[in-house]
């Protein structure tokens, strides 16, 4: 029974790290788009990396709770089961900030200034992007140094979306102060703040990843 219980999470494990990948990769391919003069096409194959993603989650929640009453599991191996649970719940909500993030910028891609995406969208995304490498990163270390090391990298990066979603914030609407403009400000914003929500739940997973290795209490995120 323990031979099968550990490839069951093993097999959780693979498949969480996947959604993990697939979230990246989609916004890996945003921001290609973005730069890359607004390419639908490069917006569209953004979009392909999340197919099917919310029925993959549905599927992880199934097996965990199958795994719960197959084998019961206690201490550690209860707080791992748990944490993959509350993982994929995380995921499913980045996924979802992802592809609004896609659909309300493709939107308005256009219509944004050269300058606002430099000096801010690109910088946000690449931030958010770097959140979600090192969460991946965190899935295959054990260490427990090096992974509040990494956690501590996940937090960086995090504070600088919050930092530039503000700056940019304030740029848009004090270049568009024109009242008439207020529905694509507003969709214009609403759209990048999917990315820095992104960033937020990066926060949240590394945090369990780390809480699920070392025990304790799960840290404020």
């Amino acid at each position: 029974m323990l031979e099968s219980y550990e490839k069951a999470l093993e097999s959780l494990n693979v498949e969480i790290k996947g959604i993990v990948e697939s979230i990246l990769r989609a916004n890996e391919n945003f921001l290609d788009a973005t730069l890359d003069d607004c390419n639908i096409e490069k917006f569209n194959l953004a979009k392909g990396y999340l197919k099917n993603l919310s029925s993959k989650v549905q599927s992880i929640d199934n097996q965990i709770i199958k795994i719960l009453a197959l084998y019961s599991p206690e201490a550690r191996d209860l707080r791992e089961v748990v944490s993959f649970f509350k993982i994929d719940n995380e995921l499913l909500r980045a996924s979802s900030n992802t592809r609004n993030l896609i659909r309300g910028f493709t939107e308005n891609c256009k219509s944004v200034d050269e300058e606002i995406i430099k000096e801010y969208v690109t910088p946000l995304q690449t931030s958010t992007i770097k959140a979600l490498k090192f969460v991946l990163e965190m899935f295959e270390i054990d260490d427990i140094d090096e992974l509040k090391d990494i956690f501590h990298n996940v937090i960086v990066e995090e504070d600088k979306t919050d930092e530039l979603y503000a700056m940019l914030e304030k740029k848009i609407i004090d270049s568009m102060a024109n009242e008439s403009d207020f529905m694509k400000i507003h969709n214009m914003l609403r759209a990048f703040r999917r990315s820095e929500k992104i960033a937020d739940r990066t926060i949240s997973i590394a945090n369990l990843l780390l809480y699920m290795k070392e025990g304790g209490t799960l840290k404020k995120a």
